[in-house]
């Protein structure tokens, strides 16, 4: 048993893999000292990365009876202490990260220090046999357990809206930003003022609330209409500029049902966008109010999902793990027809 071992990592969003590495630890330690990485070098890599205060908040917190042989320290390089550590023997790493600790070693030598013993931990795998990272829990794919937002049972056929999911509806989800019903134009500026600069893309479901991004100058980056207004045709549909956009897809998807057909189009203009940032225009026969569903559970963390709220103005909301979560269970309560 070793007195003190190391770690080193982002820790974001802390998931399964971070507590499967931090387990073999405590397996081969009495004490481990895990060095976060700073602020500093974490968001220069990515923006999206959470703050260190809450990365190492939300490791501490799963610990559960084990807190105390644990400590956390702010990481301000490759290497941290672990060169010059007198009391540390061992180190714990992953195959993507085992040369750092090659040459943390080498570095011990060459200051006449001994070797820090390796231990590699294997990734743990999602759903789909690939790896749970932080990374891809951010770009909004899985969940911190590896898990998919979008329930398997949604992937084929339809699904049909319940009486209980429609009560649970009535309310906006998300921040209501007041305009006058025929000005659209007051409640999307202030929407676009309050909204500021985004790290995912922006998402507009309706005729209305996509025209009138269109006409305020801020086309957005995906974009869902379906010719109707208050499900009646809406003659300024027309003024949709669909050149505007560097893909058009269609799709059919009635009153009150998400369709197959729909979640695919959806999760194309997710990856186009994560691609390389084309835009895209969904054109569905049938209706858009449901997309949100599916667009929070499949999009980027930091994305902006914003739609009209006829009469009172346009709802902007934040995709955020909480967000992704609450979409999940009302898909959940969806019928197969």
């Amino acid at each position: 048993m070793h007195k003190i071992g190391l770690i080193g990592g982002t820790f974001d969003r802390f998931h399964l893999g971070h507590s499967a590495l931090i387990r073999e630890g405590l397996s081969k330690c009495d004490k481990l000292e895990i060095w976060i990485t700073s602020d500093s070098v974490a968001k220069r890599k990515n923006s999206k990365v959470n703050d260190w205060e809450i990365r190492s908040k939300e490791l501490l917190g799963h610990l559960g009876g084990n807190s105390s042989r644990v400590s956390t320290h702010v990481l301000e390089d490759n290497y941290g202490p672990s060169v010059m550590h007198q009391d540390a023997t061992a180190i714990f790493c992953t195959k993507e990260t085992i040369q750092n600790c090659y040459q943390i070693n080498k570095k011990r030598s060459e200051k006449g220090l001994a070797n820090l013993d390796i231990y590699t931990v294997e990734k743990v795998s999602a759903w789909d046999g690939g790896q749970i990272s932080s990374s891809r829990i951010r770009s909004g794919e899985i969940d911190r357990n590896g898990q998919p937002w979008i329930p398997e049972s949604f992937r084929v056929g339809n699904n049909r809206m319940t009486p209980e999911v429609e009560k649970e509806l009535k309310e906006p989800f998300g921040h209501l930003v007041e305009g006058p019903e025929n000005d659209h134009s007051v409640a999307i500026s202030s929407a676009m003022t309050e909204i500021g600069e985004v790290n995912g893309p922006i998402i507009a479901v309706g005729d209305v609330t996509v025209l009138s991004m269109q006409e305020f100058g801020s086309m957005p980056d995906i974009a869902l209409v379906d010719g109707l207004t208050k499900r009646r045709p809406w003659e300024p549909f027309n003024k949709i500029d669909e050149s505007g956009y560097d893909n058009v897809m269609e799709c059919e998807s009635p009153a009150g049902n998400i369709t197959e057909a729909l979640l695919v189009c959806c999760e194309s203009s997710i990856t186009n966008w994560n691609k390389d940032g084309s835009s895209t225009l969904i054109k569905i026969n049938g209706e858009e109010d449901l997309a949100p569903l599916i667009l929070h559970p499949l999009a980027p963390l930091g994305s902006i999902i914003i739609y009209g709220q006829p009469g009172k103005g346009v709802v902007i909301r934040w995709t955020e793990e909480a967000s992704k979560e609450r979409c999940r269970n009302l898909l959940r309560g969806f019928k197969k027809d």
